[in-house]
């Protein structure tokens, strides 16, 4: 009778889903620990506001997000990163962290670009294609691109090992359909 009982199938399940949920939460508190970095005070703190909303929206127990809160104000060592990237067939990828160590965060992020075939750019030289963030928002597209089936299935491919990283909290792509 092996594989039918009943408490494995439900500790596979919940581990799976908890390690899951697990990761979404380390990003969400590390979002609020840089925005809380400024100003600890979530009524003068959009950017913190913002970050405090989305980690309601995902369960984030509260005594989780005020320790988060309580942490940025000890530890200044966390640093936003914006790193700019072409990946298939020239599309752009704009790529957020927030890292403890940056030297170490660009070396893993130059690994799973040049990995999957694409490249670090020049700061500055993705940015331009793409509308600023307004409050609560992110970046968009100007010019929204159209690629192959083929790379679509390559730049699916290297959003999900980004995903994957610890340090990368989004990436934004001028991609249709992503």
């Amino acid at each position: 009778m092996s594989g039918h009982n009943k408490w494995s199938q439900i500790k596979n399940k919940k581990g799976a889903a908890d390690l899951k949920r697990g990761k979404i939460f380390s990003k969400i508190l590390r979002a609020i620990s840089i925005a809380a970095k400024t100003e600890p005070n979530i009524q003068f703190n959009p950017r913190l506001r913002a970050a405090v909303d989305i980690a309601k929206e995902n369960q984030v127990p509260l005594e989780n997000i005020e320790r988060a809160i309580n942490k940025a104000s000890e530890e200044k060592n966390l640093e936003d990163l914006v790193i700019e990237a072409y990946g298939p067939e020239g599309s752009a990828l704009i790529i957020l962290a927030i890292t403890d160590n940056r030297n170490r965060t660009i070396a893993e992020i130059k690994s799973i670009l040049s990995d999957n075939n694409s490249k670090m750019a020049n700061q500055g030289s993705v940015l331009w294609s793409f509308n600023p963030p307004a409050e609560g928002k992110s970046w968009t597209p100007k010019f929204p691109q159209a690629i192959s089936e083929e790379s679509k299935q390559k730049l699916e491919k290297l959003l999900t090992e980004l995903d994957e990283h610890e340090d990368i909290q989004d990436v934004i792509t001028s991609v249709e359909g992503f």
